[in-house]
């Protein structure tokens, strides 16, 4: 029975895996035509409310359903479930209530200290969409704490596709009409809560088809309403925070960038247009960080299911394996867009603009991948104090340093604090962890080995895509094709090396796609 359940939940993951990839690539995708219809100021409009749809987002999809399946996963009691399911819908509606009036309320306030009065509309549109987070958290939170992750899987998909169409659908019939960015905008966001009604209307679907189990009326222990406050604010402000961690980044930029460039003496235009170009970076790490992300999560089954049969040698082997997994594929794909960052940057928007400050922000890839891939071992521990202290000092650092650096190297330096930021986050959680973690990076010459494999790829990559560059000088479209030959030959390169100095085990390669089939064609 127990062998049962552990492979439907291992199935279940992977069901999740699956579509949080899905979600995260259309994510990233719809950016480029939307900022090539509205051009750099159309994009900075959306992206400097972006960070609070973001913010929301996580907290119903990854961050609270996570802890809720936790709490109903905990008691086989059916009274228990129930009431912590009540108890638990009164704290989110009065939380998401007071988001949603604050919002509201504060709108204006929220809009100048951006440094855009014009801004209003955006926010007001945005914040109807906390409205829903408390049935899209408790209905999701429900399911998979009974190991059902088809109707997470579904609404996270259905919730996507329907606010990209908006979102694009605004774009298109906003350069037909003429419209301000500003009203395109608004139209926008209010994509977020079309994709919210998508989501529930799936959730709703699956609620109403459960199966019924008649609860007979006993005196049920249920934890008091402070003591589920606080664990709401210990456990699952943890895992919000690091779920919507890339968005507390751009938040902070959206109050900082924009102004401080009209600081160092940009006109409100050139302001607003040259963070349009910093807001470029946003999409390419979220494509970055798929491929290592996915990697890591696909094993978080096994840690879980180590823990459970109180294995710990087997969970150390799984804890490496993910951090393993995530820093040399993270290294792979910050390595080569770094090198080719002026074709990348020309193919998908239409210029070279801010390739320095975009190649300085492509590093921020490795940093995350490495910072989740600690915190999900920390916190299936049910370790979270470290990894939250952690991240709110990389925040500060990142409020305290990024008006100056933006007044004095403009975006260039945006992008240099939120690598300093992140350095100081991952630094903190390597040095408390334990030791077998702090050793995953350098045993057996792993750092050296990744270095000279993503090294000399990225350098290969650079010198190919300049060659190729001088000698066809390729329109935009035609750089696509050198970008993909040099993606092609990088990556051959990279696996190859790899395999040559055997940067990854056996073990690692076989938990890789398609790697069983790598390793007979290398054998």
């Amino acid at each position: 029975m127990q062998n049962k359940q552990m492979k439907h939940m291992v199935n279940g993951a992977f069901i999740l895996s699956l579509a949080a990839f899905i979600a995260k690539v259309l994510s990233a995708v719809y950016r480029v035509p939307f900022q090539n219809l509205v051009g750099n100021t159309g994009f900075y409009v959306y992206q400097q409310i972006y960070p609070l749809y973001g913010i929301g987002m996580t907290f119903a999809l990854s961050g609270l359903p996570v802890f809720i399946s936790k709490l109903i996963a905990e008691q086989t009691d059916l009274g228990w479930q129930r009431e912590i399911l009540r108890r638990s819908a009164l704290l989110l509606a009065l939380l998401s209530a007071l988001v949603f009036i604050g919002l509201q309320i504060g709108a204006s306030w929220i809009a100048q200290a951006m440094g855009d009065l014009q801004l209003v509309p955006l926010i007001d549109a945005v914040a109807w969409m906390f409205l829903f987070m408390p049935w899209l958290a408790l209905s999701r939170g429900f399911f998979q704490g009974q190991f059902s992750m088809i109707p997470t899987a579904l609404s996270q998909v259905a919730e996507q596709i329907v606010r990209v169409a908006v979102i694009l659908i605004a774009a298109v019939w906003a350069v037909r009409a003429h419209w301000t960015v500003y009203k395109m905008g608004a139209w926008a966001m209010s994509g977020a809560v079309f994709g919210a009604v998508a989501a529930s209307s799936v959730l709703a679907y699956f609620w109403w088809r459960r199966p019924r189990v008649q609860v007979a009326v006993t005196q049920v222990s249920v934890p008091r309403y402070r003591d589920l406050l606080r664990r709401f604010l210990a456990e699952g402000g943890s895992l919000c925070l690091f779920a919507s961690l890339i968005v507390l980044l751009q938040l902070l930029d959206s109050f900082s960038v924009k102004n401080n460039l009209v600081v160092a003496g940009l006109g409100q235009a050139a302001a607003k247009s040259l963070k349009g170009v910093y807001d470029r970076g946003q999409p390419l790490v979220q494509l970055g960080l798929v491929l290592a992300t996915a990697l890591a999560t696909s094993l978080l089954p096994s840690l879980t299911r180590a823990l459970q049969r109180k294995r710990r040698n087997e969970f150390y082997r799984q804890a490496v394996m993910m951090i393993h997994l995530s820093f040399a594929f993270s290294v792979a794909a910050a390595g080569g867009l770094i090198a080719l960052m002026p074709g990348v940057n020309r193919l998908l928007f239409g210029n070279t603009e801010g390739d320095l400050a975009l190649a300085i922000y492509m590093l921020s890839i490795i940093l995350m991948a490495l910072i989740s891939s600690y915190s999900s071992v920390f916190q299936s521990l049910g370790e979270y104090r470290l990894p939250t202290l952690a991240l709110v000092v990389g925040l500060v650092v990142k409020l305290l340093f990024n008006g100056w650096a933006v007044r004095r190297w403009q975006i260039n330096g945006a992008s240099a604090i939120t690598i300093l930021a992140l350095a100081v986050m991952f630094g903190l959680i390597w040095w408390r962890s334990r030791s077998y973690l702090r050793q995953a990076l350098v045993r057996h010459f792993f750092l050296l080995k990744l270095v000279a494999c993503a090294g000399t790829m990225t350098v290969l990559v650079r010198l190919l895509f300049m060659l190729l560059s001088t000698w066809l000088q390729p329109g935009r479209l035609a750089t696509g094709g050198v970008v993909f030959v040099c993606i092609l030959l990088g990556g051959g390169w990279f696996l190859f090396w790899a395999r040559q100095l055997r940067l990854l085990t056996v073990r690692e390669w076989l938990a890789l796609p398609l790697g069983k089939k790598f390793l007979r064609r290398f054998k």
